[in-house]
């Protein structure tokens, strides 16, 4: 299997970079193939400017979905995306490792989906009919492919729960798995999640290396989140909206969307 880490975190020295080469030195070990797109080593640029489409006219008003899709369509986005665009083509699994900064993925992660994701290649709702909304939602450019996340937070996990202070994790983190990963196709897996990493125990760091080896192990195996598709018959077109009583009596909140075997 071809994997791509999308890697943000600024200290080599970190919890998060020794997971990362904890996983990709057992990937490779089992023969896997990999490579690492780490941001903050690449001094990515993390913000959408018009300097991102060679083809825009300076100083213009700039209309990002339409002046990316236009730099698309001409070949005329930055090296920098389209290298990024070719490493997510070439691979079979994408893992976004990153720490929960103020409740969502650090800028400069942000910043790559924004700015790689552009229209017309990671999304393009086409045509409208009276059954189809374009491809997204579990179609599209990234279908076949899979994806997840590793992701890392100082509090404790009661703190992520329904009812802790933070929210419950998975509320958090929907926008994420299902509005960045499944919306342009990728069948989306379960993330791995790790907290307490400020408590500076050695025996949390070596539970999650545990943790993140057994994914790493289970990797093709392992049953996806089953988030209803777009195109499937769940949701009314035009309106995308999701039918009623399509869900069970137990189906709330974000927790509808996805299909309860």
């Amino acid at each position: 299997m071809k994997v791509l880490f999308i890697f943000a975190h600024p200290d080599k020295r970190s919890f998060n970079y020794s997971l990362l080469d904890a996983a990709v030195s057992h990937l490779k070990s089992n023969g896997h193939e990999v490579q690492v797109s780490d941001l903050y080593r690449m001094n990515w640029k993390g913000i959408v400017t018009e300097d991102d489409f060679l083809n825009h006219e300076k100083g213009t008003r700039l209309k990002v979905v339409e002046s990316s899709t236009k730099a698309y369509q001409e070949n005329q986005l930055t090296q920098d995306v389209v290298l990024e665009q070719e490493k997510l083509k070439w691979a079979d699994m994408v893992i976004f490792q990153f720490p929960l900064w103020w409740f969502t993925m650090p800028a400069i992660l942000k910043g790559w989906f924004d700015r790689v994701f552009t229209s017309g290649y990671a999304y393009n709702v086409g045509t409208h009919t009276d059954t189809r909304y374009g491809d997204r939602y579990g179609e599209g450019i990234m279908a076949g492919k899979k994806a997840f996340c590793i992701i890392t937070a100082g509090g404790r996990e009661e703190h992520f729960s329904e009812r802790g202070i933070n929210g419950d994790i998975n509320d958090l983190i929907f926008p994420i798995n299902h509005g960045m990963l499944f919306y342009p196709g990728f069948t989306v897996l379960p993330p791995v999640l790790i907290f307490r990493v400020d408590s500076r125990r050695e025996t949390v760091y070596q539970q999650a290396e545990r943790d993140v080896l057994q994914r790493m192990d289970d990797i093709e195996t392992i049953k996806p989140i089953n988030y209803r598709k777009q195109n499937f018959g769940d949701y009314a077109i035009p309106e995308l909206r999701l039918k009623d009583g399509v869900e069970n009596s137990t189906q709330t909140h974000f927790d509808i969307h996805i299909k309860q075997d």
